[in-house]
């Protein structure tokens, strides 16, 4: 999996419930290679006519992708298998009742909720969408991933370089809150003269 994960995209559905019971359905397509967040969107009426259409948007042509892990789940038709084979990718379905093997999409999951949902009830489809909108950029901008050694998906392409524990000289730690302040995002800044 190592020497191709930039090749491969996973994806995945998972459920939320909003403050008013109503059952809203996320879907999430992961770069495996660089942990990136490609896509997400939310339903309350996954179907075999929505799913392809999410697969047309994440397919812009300019990416190395060659291969789709996803699960056996109902929703992947035979169209969508179609579909998804027409833009090029060769789907790798999981074995049934084998979530690890599509552990990259499983853990991005697990990590929307522990980070995100499971401190934020959303009221409604609206509410979630503005909630993982902020969240996902976060996660492709500012967190760091410890798989990528600390980086960041769309982070800068050279690390910084820290003096220690110290403040550079002429320099101040900026937080930006994220969610309200559930996340916060820090970055040196020059301090004014």
């Amino acid at each position: 999996m190592r020497n191709h994960a930039n090749a491969v995209l996973a994806c995945d559905f998972f459920m939320v419930i909003s403050a008013t019971f109503r059952v809203l359905y996320v879907f999430v397509v992961l770069e495996v290679g660089t942990r990136r967040i490609r896509h997400w969107n939310v339903t309350e009426h996954p179907t075999a006519e929505w799913t392809p259409q999410q697969f047309r948007m994440v397919m812009t042509g300019d990416g190395p992708h060659r291969f789709l892990i996803h699960d056996h789940d109902s929703i992947y038709a035979a169209d969508v298998d179609r579909t998804i084979a027409a833009l090029g990718l060769t789907i790798l379905k999981t074995p049934v009742r084998s979530p690890q093997a599509n552990a990259f999409c499983e853990r991005v999951i697990g990590t929307i909720r522990r980070e995100c949902l499971d401190w934020v009830i959303p009221v409604n489809e609206a509410h979630l969408r503005r909630v993982l909108r902020e969240w996902v950029a976060h996660y492709n901008r500012g967190r760091p991933h410890a798989s990528l050694g600390p980086g960041i998906p769309d982070g800068p392409d050279i690390a910084p370089v820290l003096s220690g524990h110290r403040i550079r000289e002429g320099h101040r730690v900026v937080a930006a809150p994220i969610l309200g302040g559930l996340h916060h995002e820090y970055r040196l800044e020059p301090r004014a003269a």
